[in-house]
């Protein structure tokens, strides 16, 4: 499954290269923070064509073809152009993600910069690695560190009000904010180049690959309460929102008692 996942990862970037900083066909989604362009759509297919072909009886949920149910224990969770608003802009903040879920539970993922050419793998138990580089994050304290903080359009005013709250919180206590509002956030907690990033508005496909890599490389990613985070692969839940807090155990807990609120 790595070898497949690994393929289908370089082959969507290179799509993604070879079509950056060209005019794209723009489509609005759910809401004006939501986009998606004829490149999101191929990478798509070429994805799931490269799954198919060595594991026609896996599940697969894809952020644009939805979720493909059969009887298999194994669901490949996929964002074929993350970052596509980035893209669309020409700012190369995008990339591809993918995970491996054994029933419930991620066991294999994947994450590709195509502009950077730097992959990021991590197996359950095994680290997690980029280009070969095995991923460290260690404990350090929020007034030391990088925060990126990510937020979208929403009617929950309620919720927003919470969120930019906490924003307020995190700009007094850490050393700076700064944001791509992409996977590139959640892989620089990885790298240990960011100590944390909270995402108030994602779906399971923007987090699952990054959830085991940053675990993996030691860290954590909690629902933005501070409970665990716990993934649903059914029809009924793939729209759920997943706001989340991801980074160093420590800085977790320094932002704890603000998660209360939520």
């Amino acid at each position: 499954m790595k070898e497949v996942l690994v393929k289908a990862l370089k082959e969507a970037g290179k799509i993604q290269r070879d079509q950056f900083n060209k005019v794209h066909t723009i489509d609005q989604k759910e809401s004006i923070s939501s986009i998606v362009t004829e490149v999101d759509i191929l990478c798509d297919k070429v994805i799931t064509d490269i799954i198919r072909q060595t594991y026609p009886l896996h599940t697969i949920l894809t952020e644009e073809s939805g979720l493909t149910v059969t009887d298999s224990i194994y669901t490949w969770v996929v964002d074929p152009l993350d970052g596509t608003s980035n893209f669309a802009a020409g700012v190369p903040w995008f990339g591809v993600l993918i995970a491996v879920f054994e029933h419930n539970q991620p066991i294999l993922a994947g994450a590709y910069l195509p502009i950077d050419d730097l992959l990021y793998i991590a197996e359950a138990g095994k680290g997690a690695f980029v280009n070969d580089k095995k991923l460290t994050i260690e404990n350090k304290l929020l007034k030391n560190e990088l925060v990126a903080f990510s937020v979208d359009y929403t009617e929950d005013t309620v919720f927003l009000s919470k969120g930019l709250e906490l924003y307020r919180f995190v700009i007094e206590h850490a050393r700076n904010v700064r944001c791509t509002n992409s996977l590139v956030d959640l892989l620089l907690v990885a790298e240990g180049k960011f100590g944390g990033v909270i995402n108030l508005f994602a779906k399971i496909w923007d987090v699952a690959a990054p959830y085991l890599i940053i675990k993996e490389a030691g860290g954590l990613m909690k629902n933005i309460n501070g409970t665990p985070l716990v993934f649903h692969i059914r029809k009924e839940d793939i729209g759920l929102n997943y706001p989340i807090i991801a980074g160093s155990e420590a800085i977790i807990k320094e932002l704890e008692s603000r998660l209360s609120q939520f």
